[in-house]
């Protein structure tokens, strides 16, 4: 691509490229394919053929290329003939002769509307008529046959009236064995929640305590020798102290657990 600058202000004269020369191949165009076996079934040679590729071929009764096996047909074929012309009364219609012309009268359709008056037509004034309509009106009314009344259902005479449908009564049916089936589960859960539970006896739990009570004098004891030293510069001792007071804390929240009035152990932990 060329760039831009100040000496390609002027543009330059164009110079056409020289034109190659036209490629001709080095080798026949009639040549048989080396060691080819589609170019073998014009013939009753069997396998393959031209396997060293010679170019001049001793010639046989076949040659290796079909008769249309080119682009198009045979070398002679298009040659038009004087004779094939399209004669009188040989076309796709199979006559020259035009039909007959059918002349229709064209008439317009009538109009749905009334004609516009003419300015010399004048409408009719003055009708009156001795119609009593008062009097036809009430001999109408009374010569009518009178209205049939329909005759409303007692629907409180009905067989089913008041009960529950039977749809009605399959669903509340469904609905309570629904429910009965979760009040059993509840129950049943309850019931092995309780089996793991256990209620400490007062002697049980009198004997726990005092167990509890001596384990925190002995850790008491042990954590107030500790506390008297002024100076704890080793690490066990820190570690011992630290462990103590836990302890301590420990043993102090189950005393206070096993002052409620029932005792419960869970048997599952």
């Amino acid at each position: 691509m060329q760039q831009e600058s100040i000496y390609n202000l002027i543009p330059k004269e164009y110079v056409p490229p020289p034109k190659e020369p036209m490629y001709r191949s080095a080798y026949p165009n009639g040549l048989v394919p080396t060691a080819s076996t589609f170019n073998n079934h014009t013939t009753s040679r069997p396998k393959v053929n031209n396997i060293n590729g010679d170019f001049d071929l001793v010639k046989g009764p076949h040659t290796h290329k079909g008769q249309s096996h080119s682009l198009g047909k045979p070398k002679g074929s298009y040659k038009p003939d004087s004779t094939m012309f399209r004669l009188k009364n040989t076309g796709t219609m199979g006559s020259n002769q035009l039909p007959e012309r059918i002349v229709q009268s064209f008439k317009y359709p009538q109009s749905c509307k009334a004609a516009v008056p003419k300015k010399d037509e004048k409408p009719i004034h003055g009708l009156k008529s001795n119609k009593n309509f008062i009097v036809t009106n009430a001999v109408e009314n009374i010569l009518s046959a009178p209205k049939q009344i329909t005759e409303e259902k007692a629907w409180t005479e009905k067989k089913d009236y008041g009960k529950v449908p039977d749809y009605l009564t399959k669903i509340q049916s469904s609905i309570n064995n629904e429910y009965e089936i979760i009040r059993n589960m509840h129950m049943n859960e309850a019931e092995e929640r309780d089996k793991q539970k256990y209620l400490m006896t007062p002697e049980e739990v009198e004997r726990l305590k005092l167990g509890l009570k001596r384990k925190w004098e002995s850790v008491n004891k042990e954590y107030q020798s500790i506390t008297h030293i002024r100076m704890i510069d080793t690490v066990g001792l820190k570690r011992k102290k630290e462990q103590c007071e836990k302890e301590l804390a420990l043993l102090e929240k189950d005393i206070e657990k096993l002052n409620k009035n029932y005792v419960f152990i869970d048997t599952q932990k």
